[in-house]
Order: C-alpha cells, then sequence, then structure tokens
C-alpha cells in the first residue's frame, strides 16, 4: 500500500532515512545572473521559481563567485563568456602574491556581500514560511582558494604548503561562521560544493588541504541541518572519501561521468540526487525523453533514498517545459 500524500518535509525525511515516499521528491533548480547581484531580486527568483515548480527542497543558488567579493575580488557578467550557466567572469583575483594568504580578513558574515546572501535567505525563508527544506550553496575551501587566485593557488599549494594551508584556514573559518548565519537566517542545510578530484589533487593532498576544512563547515551546521547535500564536481571523484563525510545526500553527475545511481547506491548509505542529464535530455531533449530518464532513475534505485535532480546547474537556456516534465515525471 503506498504511503498518503505528504508534504515535502514528510517527503525529504522519509527519503532520507530510506522509507517510503507516495511519490520520488525532486529539486530543481536555476541560475539568475543580474537578478543574483543583490537579495531583494534573488530571493524574488527563488520563491517564484518554487511557486512555479513545486520542488521538495529548494537549492539556494547565488552566483557560485560570491564568495570572492569581500576579500576584494571582482567580478562581471560577461553573456559570451558564460557557457550557458549564469557564470560571472572574474576582473580582479582577491589574491595575487604568495604571502596574501595568511593576511586574509577573517570576515563578518553579517556584512557586505556575505551578509547580503544571508539577508537572501532571511527574506526567501520569511516567504516560503517553513513550507519547504531550503538549502544554501556553500563552496569548500579548496573550491573557494581558485576563485580568489586562480591557478596560483595550485602553484602555491604545492610550493608553499604552509603559507598557503594558514589562508585556507582563514577561508574554512570564514565559511563556516557564514554557513552558521545562513541556518539562523533560515536555511535548513547546505548544498556543499566540492571538486575532490584525482585530476586536481592526490589523495594526500585532499587529505591535507580538502577534507579537514571540508570538515570544519559540515561538522559546525551537523546538529542544526536538516538536509546537508554534497555536489561533487568534475571528473574522477574521490567518492570513498567524501560518502564518509557527515551528509545526507551526495551529488553528482551521474549520467554523464558515473558510476550510476545503482552502483552508488550499494556504496553510499544516504540520499543520492541525480538522475536528469542537464546538458543532454534536460536542455534538448523531449519532454518524453525527460520522462523516461526520470523513470530509468527510479527503476535504478527502486525508488529508494532517491531526490530526482540534476547532476550540476542546468544551462540558462533550458525551456520551461522541460522542467515542467521533470516535474510532473514524479507524480506519475
Amino acid at each position: 500500500m503506498s504511503p498518503s500524500k505528504m508534504n515535502h518535509w514528510q517527503r525529504i525525511e522519509a527519503a532520507i532515512h530510506g522509507e517510503k515516499t507516495d511519490r520520488p521528491p525532486i529539486c530543481l533548480w536555476h541560475h539568475w545572473p543580474i537578478k543574483d547581484l543583490e537579495p531583494e531580486s534573488l530571493a524574488d527568483s527563488i520563491v517564484e521559481w518554487q511557486q512555479k515548480y513545486d520542488s521538495d527542497v529548494v537549492k539556494h543558488a547565488p552566483a557560485g563567485s560570491y564568495v570572492i567579493k569581500d576579500w576584494g575580488g571582482k567580478r562581471k557578467y560577461v553573456p559570451e563568456n558564460d557557457r550557458g550557466l549564469g557564470v560571472y567572469t572574474f576582473t580582479k583575483r582577491a589574491v595575487t602574491d604568495l604571502n596574501q594568504w595568511p593576511e586574509l580578513e577573517q570576515l563578518d558574515v553579517t556584512k557586505n556581500h556575505l551578509g547580503q546572501q544571508v539577508e537572501a535567505i532571511r527574506i526567501v525563508a520569511k516567504r516560503l514560511d517553513n513550507s519547504v527544506p531550503i538549502m544554501q550553496t556553500i563552496f569548500s575551501p579548496l573550491n573557494i582558494a581558485p576563485k580568489l587566485a586562480g591557478e596560483m593557488a595550485f602553484k602555491n599549494m604545492r610550493q608553499s604548503p604552509d603559507i598557503f594551508e594558514r589562508g585556507l584556514k582563514i577561508i574554512a573559518e570564514t565559511t563556516a561562521r557564514f554557513a552558521q548565519a545562513c541556518m539562523d537566517a533560515g536555511a535548513h542545510g547546505v548544498l556543499f560544493v566540492a571538486q575532490s578530484n584525482y585530476d586536481l589533487y592526490t589523495e594526500e593532498e585532499y587529505r591535507r588541504f580538502g577534507e579537514p576544512y571540508d570538515r570544519l563547515i559540515l561538522e559546525t551546521i551537523r546538529s542544526q541541518s536538516k538536509i546537508s547535500v554534497l555536489l561533487a564536481q568534475g571528473h574522477k571523484v574521490m567518492f570513498d572519501r567524501i560518502i564518509e563525510y557527515p551528509i545526507d545526500a551526495l551529488n553528482w553527475h551521474d549520467r554523464t561521468r558515473g558510476p550510476s545511481l545503482q552502483e552508488m547506491q550499494s556504496r553510499f548509505s544516504g540520499l543520492m540526487m541525480g538522475g536528469i542529464n542537464e546538458e543532454g535530455t534536460l536542455l534538448n531533449g523531449s519532454p518524453e525523453a525527460i520522462q523516461a530518464e526520470v523513470r530509468d532513475a527510479i527503476a535504478q534505485t527502486g525508488g529508494r533514498r532517491l531526490l530526482v535532480g540534476t547532476g550540476g546547474a542546468p544551462l540558462l537556456a533550458t525551456p520551461s517545459e522541460h522542467f515542467r516534465a521533470a516535474r510532473q515525471s514524479v507524480e506519475a
């Protein structure tokens, strides 16, 4: 017998615990370049999106470059450089010299640009009135460092590891305080973006420069978080390391880079987010193809411990009827 009609919270909590749900939960999201420059317009966009598609989890989607501004980095939205993802072009790096790493400021996360991101969460949380879980997007410190310094970050990490790590510690502590401030403002968890990839780092490098600082942030909010998702970006992911993190769910490019949802279900005890190829089927496929892909994801997992979603950011050109098709597919 199928469970009776669930609300978003009941559906997500049941899925996290591997229990049967009335239907598979789904998370659809998008970026809003230019609108994401101000807390009010970003909040408006997120709330309108939720009202339109009724996701079971709201992925709060600030621009990925929001982390650089208060440390002195600058950016500009250049559509021709965007690749269709809502990505900003860096016009000034915050760190241009090795000795700047230990001098990074311990930011007040309630002020300036980070404070605006906290305010956007507060607006969204107030308007959605606890009807649905909200996740703030938080980046791994080892993901933030190249945003601040470009390729120089990798050089500094390998040639002057002690100096680099002093800066990394400041980044991690600031990010942990920011994540906590977002929780206090009304977020219910995070989508934590990490690049724990063998084509960027050796396992020894990630064990030193990645994992301790990832864990610092995730453990800071763990007792308060209702849903923490780790988005594993890139190729050759160190899955054996990150599946042990204090998280509820794992998101990766299951359709284009693998492993499959079915394979990961036997390796990871939590919720798996994925099933939709955002750069292929969701962008260019027919509604029928999108729905078939969702049905396949449900079949792979038996409909348990599955949060239907994309492996990464949907492209800006994705037709609205394709998002509707994905949303309707879980109702079927």
